[in-house]
């Protein structure tokens, strides 16, 4: 016990001056590197091994304390055997019911959390609608909107932005309804907001990040050309937004709306596969899913079809088979990632690197009918399915798999592992007001690379707080989830109802946070690229980091994130890239460096700001922001 003390807590504290002292004198070193689990190099000749990069230059003498520190470790390994000490090891794949834990962050923040976006100065921008009547949460003194649909005075919010570092929030203010509209981040780091309900179904919002504290949501002048409720944004390669559906809308448009030119000179393009998948009475098609392309077309999903749209020339170029079982878009919501893509290194003779494979994970849904039987008290049993399609075979086929549960409503996040975290809905019923009952408590972690579709799926610690309709989640730069939103009622309803509405914040820490991993988490020092931390299509970068005191033989990720606008269980606009890793260095005691190449297309990693996470064994760091242009 003495030595695990001695290993585990006295070495960590004296770990913190190395790291310091870590840049000087110790000479760096080409380290062996392993690439993850179920990742097999496509050509042995651009394998890591083989494509090892150039220690750095170190100075002539080492640091006095350094020297120190360095020989009190070298005397304390000689002298202490640590046999009896067993490393600490993650693996996702032997992840086990309990994992995870649940923090209950603020228990109310006065707004109900329906939409969500985390911005690149690690605040988030939560909101709700504004015709439930009056928030909890007060808007600063002399603050009041007059124009609003259910009360002639409101002087409350129905925005926040949430600090994520200090666990705090402040009011923002919005003129017009947000019911259920949708956005994007352009690449300034701008969320451009889009639709809503009422008076602000045509309207387009701005909220531009700034430390100043006096930043709130702009609407603009110019409007959509059609109203979209329930529609699905999707930032595009030129940086500009496509706006797809809403009810009744069988049609996408752009912001800015002079952003494409096409022969008809339209501001608004019909788009008859929206009305084709339209179910009577229920629709089933709104909150289409859209994944752009990395041949610059994009993936659309609705009820059970999808398709790749060409919308510069306004066509349909590919359809895709059904897919199995429920109807899977609101109010028979399910819910939907495009898994990580992994790049590859170009040819040694400059020719660039292959496209990446895209494969579609869809999860969870209804049955058709189960959303009018809903409104008469009879809740149906939610789909238990996911679906797989690799979207650039030849011939794709959906690949069906079960999960552990039954889920509608259910949030899908791409972890900085590559792996999904499936949380949140309900067992039975669909999305809409009292329309569900039996929340699901216990996320789902989701392994995809995984060989045994037997051993894929993990069933994880459970919350205590139902996350029903109108319930939002996202990742934090950090690796855990945010977590927020509940409310299944017409109005705030916070007693005498089964499901009371939900203000509260929670976070969750997927297993990987837990503090047994602590010593193979790494933590990101710097980012080493021509323009720092501006990074440019397909350039060469480097990640210097530390890590704790066991290390064994390397096997690191690199991922880049783009975070998502969460509603509706649908994370529009997020992206997971697993980067090519050219080699990988040790620097000193604990300090290393990896080099990796950048996405080589603005098709592939849209412009802006991404999370760049580091992961150690199945550990992620801290992300650092870096802004792909």
């Amino acid at each position: 016990m003495a030595i695990k003390i001695l290993y585990f807590v006295i070495f960590p504290l004296i770990l913190i001056l190395i790291c310091i002292l870590s840049h000087l004198t110790f000479p760096s070193q080409s380290r062996p590197y392993k690439p993850p689990r179920h990742r097999d190099w496509p050509d042995d000749s651009l394998s890591p091994s083989a494509v090892s990069s150039a220690a750095s230059p170190s100075r002539s003498q080492p640091h006095i304390l350094y020297a120190l520190l360095h020989s009190t470790f070298s005397f304390a390994a000689s002298s202490f055997p640590l046999n009896d000490v067993e490393p600490p090891s993650y693996n996702s794949h032997t992840a086990t019911a309990g994992g995870g834990q649940w923090v209950l962050l603020q228990e109310s923040v006065g707004v109900s959390a329906m939409h969500m976006q985390l911005l690149y100065n690690n605040k988030v921008v939560i909101f709700d609608r504004t015709d439930f009547g009056v928030s909890n949460l007060n808007l600063p003194a002399g603050k009041c909107r007059y124009n609003d649909e259910a009360i002639k005075e409101d002087c409350t919010a129905h925005s926040l932005l949430y600090d994520v570092d200090s666990n705090t929030y402040r009011p923002l203010m919005v003129q017009t309804d947000v019911w259920c509209s949708s956005g994007a981040v352009i690449p300034d780091g701008t969320l451009v907001q889009t639709g809503g309900y009422l008076a602000g179904d045509h309207k387009i919002r701005l909220f531009t990040p700034l430390n100043d504290d006096q930043c709130d949501w702009i609407e603009l002048e110019q409007s959509l050309t059609i109203q979209r409720w329930y529609a699905s944004d999707h930032i595009l390669p030129d940086g500009n937004v496509i706006i797809v559906g809403g009810r009744k809308a069988f049609s996408y448009e752009f912001f800015p709306k002079d952003s494409i030119e096409n022969s008809q000179n339209n501001s608004v393009f019909y788009f008859n596969f929206l009305k084709e998948t339209t179910d009577r009475k229920e629709e089933n098609n709104l909150y289409p899913f859209l994944y752009l392309l990395p041949d610059g077309n994009l993936f659309v999903f609705a009820n059970q079809r999808s398709v790749i749209l060409d919308y510069v020339n306004n066509k349909i170029v590919k359809e895709f088979p059904i897919i199995p079982g429920e109807k899977r878009s609101y109010p028979a919501t399910g819910s939907s990632v495009m898994l990580p893509l992994r790049l590859s290194a170009g040819g040694a003779d400059g020719t660039p690197p292959p496209s990446p494979e895209v494969e579609v994970l869809v999860c969870g849904g209804a049955k058709g009918g189960a959303y009018v039987k809903a409104l008469k008290g009879t809740y149906v049993a939610a789909s238990k399915s996911c679906g797989r399609l690799k979207v650039t075979d030849p011939d794709p086929q959906w690949v069906m798999e079960d999960m552990p549960m039954r889920r509608v409503m259910p949030d899908s996040l791409l972890l900085p592992t590559g792996d999904v975290l499936i949380l949140n809905g309900a067992g039975k019923g669909t999305a809409g007001w009292e329309c569900a009952v039996g929340p699901v408590l216990n996320p789902i972690l989701y392994i995809p690379n995984e060989p045994e579709s037997s051993k894929r799926f993990s069933v994880l610690n459970p919350t205590t707080i139902p996350r029903l309709y109108h319930s939002a989640a996202t990742l934090l730069p950090d690796g855990r989830i945010l977590v927020g939103g509940s409310n299944p009622h017409i109005k705030y309803n916070f007693s005498g109802v089964t499901y009371p509405t939900e203000l509260s914040l929670e976070a969750f820490s997927p297993p990987y946070l837990d503090p047994e991993f602590g010593l193979i988490r790494p933590s990101i020092l710097s980012i080493e690229a021509p323009a720092h931390y501006v990074i440019s299509y397909g350039e060469e970068f480097s990640v210097t980091f530390t890590l704790g005191l066991y290390q064994a033989d390397g096997e690191f990720m690199v991922t880049i994130v783009a975070p998502s606008f969460a509603t509706h269980s649908f994370g529009m606009n997020q992206r997971l890239l697993e980067l090519y890793i050219v080699g990988v260095q040790q620097l000193s005691a604990f300090a290393y460096k990896v080099t990796v190449h950048a996405p080589p297309t603005r098709n592939i990693a849209p412009p802006g700001y991404y999370m760049l996470f580091l992961v150690h064994h199945g550990v992620p760091g801290h992300c650092v922001w870096i802004k792909m242009q």
